[in-house]
């Protein structure tokens, strides 16, 4: 692993096997869904690879497919948890390196020059920002790992 171990993805991932992760929804095959820190858009959600790896491009054919599988089920357990519009999935990995995809539920409520613009573009505009709350997003949090459960039962 050459990812640098002073990074958040890695600090995240050591406190979610410490079971010390406020965020986590729960423990998939190929890692960790937890809530995004800042819940401007309800529902956002990371899935952070365990075992901690650079890049999607690190992983074997049968591990990628995974990753993405998971990443699709979870969007799955969005849209049917949160009544969303649609799903943004991005991998980036510019600043955290450290494989981990930003998943966005979109809203038919939300601004309509914000809705189809890049969830970023929040930041940019200077919306109010919503923080993660574990007692506010308890509830949603466990609606997402019931359906994510649930779908991974019908397979």
């Amino acid at each position: 692993m050459s990812v640098n171990s002073n990074n958040i993805v890695v600090e995240r991932v050591k406190l979610a096997r410490a079971g010390k992760n406020p965020t986590v929804i729960t423990k998939m095959e190929s890692g960790w869904v937890v809530m995004g820190d800042n819940q401007t858009i309800p529902g956002y959600t990371i899935l952070i690879a365990d075992p901690i790896v650079d890049d999607i491009n690190k992983l074997d054919a049968a591990k990628r497919s995974q990753f993405l599988a998971d990443m699709t089920i979870i969007g799955d357990a969005l849209l049917n948890v949160l009544n969303a519009k649609l799903v943004n999935y991005s991998i980036l990995g510019n600043q955290d390196v450290g494989l981990h995809v930003h998943i966005h539920p979109r809203y038919e409520w939300e601004k309509e020059e914000l809705r189809k613009s890049p969830p970023w573009k929040y930041g940019f505009v200077k919306e109010p920002v919503v923080m993660f709350d574990f007692d506010r997003d308890h509830d949603v949090m466990q609606k997402i790992k019931t359906e994510i459960d649930r779908l991974l039962q019908i397979g």
